[in-house]
């Protein structure tokens, strides 16, 4: 059936985006006996898709069947729906969100959508990313973005004595960096 797929998908004269379910379930399955962490495409991207098919508690039961892989699973840009995100990476183990592209797009209200990934995702389990590629220009204002929103969340909550400026620090250093290395085995000296 995989064979007969691939030749159908290639042999067609539709677009390159792959939607072909026996395919699909094929590749997932050889991604995840890797034990790499698998990043997973969920929320606004490009516009072709059907952002109501993106949602990524769509993927429930495929984050319950693989949940004693070992496998990582990675949620990329997840907005509008961060919160379901931020629910699964709260309640599997395996599961991350990465907050990527999410806060490049929203701008002003980055910090705010920052918060809301904060209500549920453990400190541990949020990576960042700029989801940049093309213009150097895209790293820069990603990375910026990103520093403006995570100071604003933290200064709020310092400043409500909600957190220690110790406890801020320590997150900051865990989403900034610190949880993309441990997920990506990157260690220390990057």
């Amino acid at each position: 059936a995989v064979h007969a797929a691939a030749r159908a998908w290639l042999a067609g004269p539709g677009p390159a985006r792959l939607t072909d379910p026996v395919l699909l379930r094929h590749l997932l399955e050889l991604a995840v006996a890797t034990g790499l962490p698998l990043q997973i495409h969920t929320g606004f991207g490009d516009p072709d898709l059907r952002l109501h098919h993106a949602d990524p508690s769509l993927l429930t039961d495929f984050v319950r069947a693989t949940a004693d892989t070992g496998t990582p699973l990675v949620l990329l840009h997840c907005y509008p729906y961060h919160r379901q995100a931020a629910y699964l990476a709260a309640v599997y183990p395996h599961v991350y969100a990465d907050v990527g592209l999410t806060l490049g797009h929203t701008g002003a209200h980055a910090a705010a959508v920052l918060a809301e990934f904060l209500e549920l995702t453990p400190f541990g389990k949020l990576l960042f990313s700029t989801d940049a590629y093309g213009l150097p220009e895209l790293y820069t204002v990603g990375s910026a973005v990103f520093r403006t929103a995570l100071r604003t969340v933290l200064d709020g909550w310092t400043h409500t004595g909600a957190w220690s400026y110790e406890d801020a620090a320590r997150i900051a250093a865990l989403i900034a960096a610190g949880n993309a290395r441990r997920v990506y085995g990157l260690g220390d000296g990057l």
